[in-house]
């Protein structure tokens, strides 16, 4: 039977309003994420979800991909929306159609290695050269108490090897933070806005409690 992941994270994040969500990924893509995006980009949203990145995220074009339907209800009305599966949906994307690609707590949920590296060469084919893929994920290496605590996580990868599915992929690496954010069951980041603006201005704090790390790799230019 296939997962309803619908479901899944409808209970899973159910004490979490979506007004919060946004206030804070707003301060995330203001002090982190924005950097890595120009105005003028067309940014890919992989596992779009509440669609709080994509939402937020300053560019020209915004594309939302996510498994499930309801991504059409999260999304803002500049923000265009494909639903299907991994790596099958990539499909729809053309070519060299893209300047930045982003996924946020998405690996994981793939099956195997195999596919993580078809989703990895997808995202290549999609970038234009020189364009960026920026990865949130959770790190094996520091998160090994709580991993496996979602029923829905199959893929366990530290900052060692993403850096080398991403260089097997193609992929130059451009920045790697091996703790970047916490983790936690309810939200990928902390509790408040001010807070997390906080968190992101103190670099050892996020050595003491980042769980996930940020990877931010390049299309090559040549390539």
């Amino acid at each position: 039977m296939a997962l309803d992941a619908e479901s899944l994270y409808r209970a899973r994040f159910a004490d979490v309003s979506q007004a919060r969500r946004a206030a804070l990924w707003a301060v995330l893509c203001d002090v982190v994420l924005q950097r890595y995006v120009a105005a003028s980009a067309t940014v890919v949203d992989l596992g779009a979800g509440f669609c709080e990145f994509i939402n937020t995220i300053r560019c020209a074009h915004k594309i939302a991909v996510d498994s499930t339907a309801t991504v059409r209800a999260h999304a803002a009305a500049d923000v265009r929306t494909i639903v299907g599966e991994m790596p099958a949906v990539l499909d729809q994307l053309g070519d060299r159609s893209a300047g930045v690609v982003f996924c946020s707590n998405v690996i994981e949920h793939l099956p195997d290695k195999d596919t993580v590296l078809t989703v990895l060469r997808a995202v290549h084919r999609i970038l234009e050269p020189g364009g960026r893929l920026i990865v949130i994920q959770p790190n094996i290496r520091y998160a090994y108490k709580e991993y496996w605590d979602f029923f829905d996580h199959h893929v366990a990868l530290s900052h060692g090897s993403l850096r080398e599915a991403l260089l097997l992929a193609g992929f130059d690496i451009e920045e790697l933070r091996p703790r970047f954010l916490p983790y936690t069951t309810k939200s990928r980041v902390p509790q408040a806005a001010w807070l997390l603006r906080l968190y992101l201005a103190l670099p050892p704090l996020q050595w003491l409690l980042g769980k996930q790390m940020l990877v931010v790799a390049r299309r090559p230019a040549g390539a």
